[in-house]
């Protein structure tokens, strides 16, 4: 997670960081990526059902009907466990967690127990009455997925109305005071649409937007085709933070994030070098921060049959079962060796990653994506579209380099099949 924002724009120096001790536990909840000790933010996939039938579906949701493997008395005791381990959000997703009629009384004794909770929603469920409840739960934040307009929304949420019925469900998080922010996959199909997305930020004064780089996971993986490529992603991050600065500039800044590609730190570095060098070395002390991808470590994921995963996306590695055994039990056994490796994947990674200057920063990116284009874990990722000459260029860790390194390169060297 990048915040365009935090970085480009100056909304986060690295003291703000350091005055609550960089520890997950006393963080604000829009400091968490910049902890030190990276206890993870726990996604819980609470249902794998859902009432729309979305083409890029991680979790290849079914339909709305039916039961749930984890009893809310079972999802209270994960909760206890996640709590006293000191997971500091939990997020509720899907399938639509809101179609779980227990969802705002484990929302609530999440926050019982000291963490916060968010959704993941579609928001065609969101009622005033709902909102309601779910605020006064003491629930943070809900996002809700957008994909573009109305057309192209509903298009890819496989239901006509789905688009009207999501804005509606932001009208009614923010008429309860509820925190409310946008998610947007992008991939060939709707990257056209942007504007249209920051359009609404300002008129519908929603606050925050993230903007999700294509995993090739579930329903997604019939997208590889679609995602984009290399000249296209790297003309994407500059229209992000051109329109985030202008919000900006204009008196109405937003929380813009980029998610699922950790080469997004390094080209904001990058740009920044070329037009701002002061803020420039203060961006590459928050990417150190952040250190990039943290699959199985910063981040969980619990499935909807208690499986647990290194994230959301990457399923075809599971570590253990919350049915069988506690959560903390099974994120910190050393016996588990991909767990354990992705701790610290550096020792491990292969293709361009081992030799890249950023790697401190980025992590290695996404192995998800790595795995589903090159058969190979700890593969290079093919959506890193940084250059040959920006990743070798001299100095990068300590900022001395020139460091604009062969721009010319753009959108060559794809990097792997499928991008």
């Amino acid at each position: 997670m990048i915040g365009i924002s935090k970085l480009y724009c100056g909304q986060a120096e690295a003291s703000d960081a350091l005055r609550y001790g960089r520890k997950s536990g006393s963080l604000p909840s829009h400091l968490l990526q910049f902890s030190e000790d990276k206890k993870p933010v726990l996604v819980w996939n609470m249902t794998r059902r859902c009432n729309l039938r979305c083409r890029h579906c991680y979790a290849q949701a079914r339909g709305k009907n039916g039961t749930d493997a984890i009893s809310t008395a079972q999802g209270e005791a994960i909760i206890e466990d996640l709590a006293a381990y000191g997971v500091p959000v939990i997020l509720f997703s899907g399938g639509e967690p809101l179609v779980r009629e227990d969802l705002p009384h484990l929302a609530a004794y999440a926050v019982s127990k000291g963490m916060r909770a968010v959704i993941s929603t579609n928001g065609t469920l969101l009622t005033r009455e709902k909102a309601r409840e779910l605020k006064a739960v003491g629930l943070s934040y809900v996002g809700i997925s957008l994909d573009g307009g109305r057309e192209t929304h509903d298009r890819f949420r496989g239901v006509d109305g789905a688009f009207d019925q999501a804005l509606a469900g932001i009208a009614c998080c923010q008429e309860a005071g509820l925190k409310v922010g946008l998610r947007f996959t992008v991939n060939r199909r709707n990257a056209a649409e942007i504007p249209l997305i920051f359009d609404l930020l300002r008129e519908r004064e929603i606050p925050r937007v993230c903007f999700y780089h294509l995993v090739y996971s579930g329903r997604g993986s019939s997208l590889i085709g679609e995602d984009l490529d290399h000249a296209a992603t790297r003309a994407l991050l500059d229209d992000i933070m051109d329109r985030t600065r202008a919000l900006f500039d204009q008196g109405c800044p937003r929380e813009v994030l980029t998610v699922d590609n950790h080469a997004d730190g390094p080209y904001v570095w990058l740009r920044l070098l070329r037009e701002d060098a002061r803020r420039a070395g203060e961006v590459l002390r928050l990417l150190r921060f952040n250190e990039g991808n943290s699959s199985g470590r910063g981040i969980g994921c619990i499935s909807w049959d208690g499986r647990v995963h290194a994230d959301q996306f990457w399923r075809n590695h599971a570590f253990g079962n919350v049915l069988e055994r506690p959560f903390s039990a099974i994120w910190d056994d050393p016996r588990i060796p991909l767990l354990s490796r992705l701790k610290d994947k550096r020792p491990h990674l292969r293709g361009r990653c081992p030799r890249c200057r950023f790697l401190d920063i980025c992590g290695g990116n996404f192995r998800a994506r790595a795995e589903a284009c090159h058969g190979d874990v700890w593969a290079q990722d093919p959506a890193c579209y940084l250059t040959e000459d920006e990743i070798a260029a001299e100095g990068a860790a300590s900022g001395n380099g020139r460091g604009d390194g062969g721009a010319s390169g753009a959108g060559q060297e794809r990097g792997g099949k499928g991008r």
